[in-house]
């Protein structure tokens, strides 16, 4: 997952992240694309305080610069063109942040940023970007619902399983959910159980489709090696399908939104967002049987969900340390750096974090890292949300 990385040594072992994922994916036999227009709609609400201190209401998550020199909402927007221009992107983002989203993807006109009265769950983003779709191109428009915090290599490879994924909607009239193979054990993720193939010509290995025989959201360990164990996919968080097809869905299995989705289609915003209950795509839809197909991604993917699931995208030295800014490690491995104030020297030290930012230092080992709540409630109120002085950095 690094073959194009690029990694600066200074002293120890400085190690310097850009985009760090190969661009040319592995030869595959060729299946269909559709050419019809895709459009895409990417999640990109929440500050993000797992990645506290360096997440701000002005510096949210979607803006930081955690994989390559871009913002990670930058780099989702930039990789899916141009199979999906900005003009065809609506971005859903919360009230607090979308002043800074909009600052920071001027490509994207701003009737695309649609900005959330109050945190709705991804269920009802997704309902809100596809009813939108479906004003603007028809029922029968493909959308992309993607995530914003994802770290993609072979951007061609992308793209193509995406255009893949949408002939495959047309086709079958169903929503398909791109796959990947997992390379761990990963309990934070969701699973994709493949059934039986569309085409018995073209089997899971080969790229083929298959059924989606069960979902399972963020299931233990155990449950995790299990589900692998017989031939279960991650879910990127990417699903392709008909604006029609996906309100169709959402309206038989997503139960917290059905007293809204007549107001929706009305137009009737104010309305839809009274009568309907927060819940998850995964939770809300996925797990509960919708008519889901599953296509498998044969692009390097990665969940950019908390500090540690850096030193799988960022470029590593030869001790798996990783850093952004400047950095020197003596004796030390597997730790990850993210410097905007001074030089950060580890020595003798493994798995640990180290944040530098004007005014603060967050050290913890990166297992800690996972899930910082007890440590934010844990702090007075004004060091919770840490301003710093270059808030586009």
């Amino acid at each position: 997952m690094r073959e194009n990385g690029r990694l600066d040594h200074a002293g120890g072992g400085a190690g310097t992240a850009d985009a760090v994922f190969p661009s040319v994916a592995p030869a595959r036999a060729q299946l269909a694309e559709t050419d019809a227009p895709l459009w895409a709609i990417i999640f990109a609400g929440g500050i993000g305080s797992r990645f506290w201190p360096l997440s701000t209401p002005t510096r949210p998550k979607p803006l930081l610069r955690l994989v390559s020199e871009q913002p990670l909402l930058h780099d989702t927007v930039s990789r899916l063109q141009p199979s999906i221009p900005a003009d065809r992107v609506l971005v859903m983002t919360s009230r607090d942040i979308a002043p800074a989203i909009r600052s920071a993807i001027s490509t994207v006109p701003d009737m695309n940023i649609l900005v959330e009265p109050r945190p709705l769950g991804t269920a009802a983003a997704l309902a809100w970007g596809v009813q939108e779709v479906a004003r603007r191109a028809g029922p029968q428009a493909l959308c992309c619902a993607i995530h914003a915090d994802l770290a993609v290599g072979y951007p061609d490879e992308f793209r193509r399983v995406l255009r893949r994924a949408g002939a495959v909607a047309q086709r079958e009239e169903s929503l398909v959910a791109v796959g990947i193979k997992p390379t761990r054990v990963e309990p934070a993720f969701g699973y994709l159980r493949p059934g039986a193939p569309v085409d018995e010509s073209q089997l899971l290995a080969d790229g083929g489709v298959h059924a989606v025989a069960s979902f399972v959201e963020k299931p233990s360990e155990a449950e995790a090696m299990v589900h692998i164990a017989g031939g279960a996919l991650w879910h990127s968080g990417i699903l392709v399908g008909t604006a029609g097809d996906f309100l169709k869905q959402l309206a038989e299995k997503t139960v917290e939104l059905r007293d809204g989705l007549d107001a929706l289609k009305n137009g009737n915003l104010p309305a839809f967002v009274g009568s309907i209950r927060s819940v998850g795509i995964e939770r809300g839809l996925l797990e509960r049987g919708p008519r889901l197909l599953v296509i498998p991604g044969d692009f390097e993917w990665d969940d950019v969900g908390t500090w540690a699931s850096l030193r799988r995208a960022r470029a590593l030295d030869d001790d798996g340390n990783g850093a952004v800014g400047a950095a020197h490690f003596v004796d030390s491995d597997s730790n990850i750096v993210h410097g905007e104030s001074g030089v950060v020297v580890l020595y003798g030290v493994s798995k640990m974090l180290v944040v530098t930012l004007p005014g603060l230092t967050f050290v913890t080992p990166l297992d800690r890292a996972a899930d910082l709540n007890p440590l934010l409630d844990a702090l007075p109120g004004s060091m919770r949300i840490h301003p710093t002085r270059d808030p586009g950095h």
